[in-house]
């Protein structure tokens, strides 16, 4: 039985690629900061499908994080046949008015661990000549967003990253694949601070974190390098950056952003 080891595995988007690939037959490694959120969606898991489940609670923010996580699942023995490095966090704000400190905890969570986690679960699926590793990057990366300037700027890395790495190693018998979902229904804009007057301004075009899910595993499959997930709308405020001038569309985002 293959096994997956998921980051950001409590709630949203993780949580649902935990059912869906356990819904598959593949045994799990969840890894969050709550272990007791993992605990009981592990204990559903291997009681409904009769898979094996491994729960590490690790705060992935911390530097070298993804060193410790991939030490503890070589020292328990575990193969891992796909890689989703889910977990992350966005923040709602001027980029002056907001923590430093919580925004580079942001770029370690979404970029950093990110790269090295890959950078060590990738030479062993490499070496084995099989593998898959899903990166969740955002519709965000396709420009900058004013008021989650850094949030966007992370997803935009990861996006480039992974498509240069796919082309890297798409001979290797690895999958690599970016997935970049539009708004979602998750924790996201409650960990982002995002304000009361803000908090609606997607609920009538946000997708379900299973859609996602299924269309992301579907492209793994098609070994594609991308997938924008979601409906018309999302495939539109991905290309549109390609036909207006910079300054415009920056000042265009802004505005919808600000307070």
């Amino acid at each position: 039985m293959k096994t997956a080891l998921v980051t950001g595995a409590s709630f949203g988007i993780g949580k649902a690629f935990a059912r869906e690939l356990a819904s598959k037959k593949m045994d799990l490694v969840l890894v969050a900061r709550t272990q007791n959120k993992l605990q009981q969606l592990a204990t559903e898991l291997k009681d409904k499908y009769a898979i094996a489940t491994e729960v590490i609670a690790l705060d992935l923010s911390e530097p070298s994080a993804g060193k410790t996580l991939f030490d503890k699942v070589t020292a328990s023995g575990l193969n891992i046949d796909l890689l989703i490095n889910n977990a992350g966090f966005g923040d709602y704000g001027a980029f002056c008015d907001r923590p430093l400190e919580k925004q580079l905890a942001m770029i370690q969570l979404n970029v950093s661990t990110v790269v090295e986690l890959t950078g060590l679960f990738l030479p062993v699926m490499k070496q084995r000549g099989d593998g898959a590793i899903v990166n969740v990057s955002s519709i965000a990366a396709f420009q900058p967003i004013p008021y989650m300037s850094i949030y966007a700027a992370t997803k935009a890395f990861i996006l480039n990253f992974t498509e240069a790495i796919w082309a890297e190693n798409k001979d290797s018998g690895v999958r690599i694949l970016a997935v970049c979902p539009g708004p979602t229904e998750s924790q996201f804009y409650d960990r982002a601070d995002f304000p009361d007057s803000m908090a609606g301004m997607n609920d009538d075009n946000m997708d379900s974190p299973e859609a996602v899910v299924r269309e992301t595993l579907a492209a793994l499959e098609k070994g594609q390098s991308t997938i924008v997930t979601g409906g018309i709308g999302n495939q539109i405020i991905v290309n549109i950056p390609r036909f207006i001038p910079r300054d415009l569309l920056v000042n265009a985002v802004g505005k919808q952003f600000k307070q």
